[in-house]
């Protein structure tokens, strides 16, 4: 890789970062999600499919996550892009770059809360911008979080970026087998942890056929090599199908069910 090359893509990582981190908390597209950044981070770094099992997986792992009160889950958008660039430049397992992320995920939270923190005093100008009905005041403040938010994710993931390209050899090498092995296996069971988890707050009585029918089905096309490469796009078609019958059927109960119209009776005493 020459210095021009790895420079763009520098560049290109901390561009590409700055937005997701803006995104996360103002522009609400979704764009900063591990599934989306993976695939574009891969694309930057020279190896999109890389990016897009990376993303996948860490997607898997972030689906149930959601805030509580005061706890805050590690952050999506750090997590997600770094567990991609330490997939990529240091030639790590998918799995592996996932549970090596989490510290980086933890360290993007509590950037998060240091820039709220420190914006938090700014809620007072805003106040005083709005009782002189100034409201260019407070756009200017809100460009200005936005932009120190997405500075400070840029360059957190930037930095490590630039140390992992320095050091990746010397540091996978030192680094124990063993070792690697563990974040592998912590890296494959966060994702059915973070599926576990969206199950425990979505699932009902009702749907768990639905579920059943397709972990069956999802096994049974897997299972056909010709199938392999478009079987997630085969049972989203299927999935698709089933969840729009049934939306069909339920809007015909509700259809009927009011235009009955009950005029009463001589028993109704009316």
């Amino acid at each position: 890789m020459n210095m021009q090359a790895s420079f763009i893509q520098i560049l290109l990582v901390f561009l590409v970062t700055f937005v997701a981190a803006i995104d996360q908390f103002s522009f609400l597209e979704s764009l900063y999600q591990p599934i989306v950044m993976g695939p574009v981070i891969g694309a930057i770094l020279g190896d999109l499919q890389t990016g897009l099992i990376v993303g996948g997986t860490y997607q898997l792992m972030t689906i149930g996550n959601m805030p509580v009160g005061g706890a805050q889950p590690p952050n999506a958008v750090i997590g997600g892009i770094m567990a991609t660039v330490l997939a990529i430049s240091l030639k790590l397992d998918p799995a592996a770059a996932v549970g090596a992320a989490v510290p980086f995920a933890l360290l993007g939270q509590y950037g998060v809360t240091l820039i709220f923190a420190l914006m938090s005093p700014m809620m007072a100008v805003a106040d005083g911008y709005a009782h002189d009905a100034n409201p260019k005041g407070i756009v200017r403040l809100n460009y200005l979080a936005m932009a120190a938010l997405g500075a400070i994710f840029g360059l957190v993931v930037v930095l490590f970026f630039i140390g992992g390209q320095t050091i990746g050899d010397t540091l996978t090498k030192s680094i124990p087998e063993w070792f690697m092995a563990g974040l592998g296996a912590a890296g494959g069971m966060m994702r059915f942890v973070g599926f576990a988890i969206l199950l425990k707050v979505m699932v009902s009585k009702e749907l768990w056929g639905f579920y059943f029918l397709g972990f069956a089905l999802a096994n049974i096309v897997s299972a056909s090599e010709s199938l392999g490469g478009s079987a997630l796009v085969l049972l989203a078609f299927v999935g698709f199908a089933i969840a729009y019958w049934d939306f069909q059927i339920h809007t015909k109960f509700k259809t009927a069910g009011a235009s009955i119209v009950n005029d009463g009776g001589e028993e109704d005493g009316i």
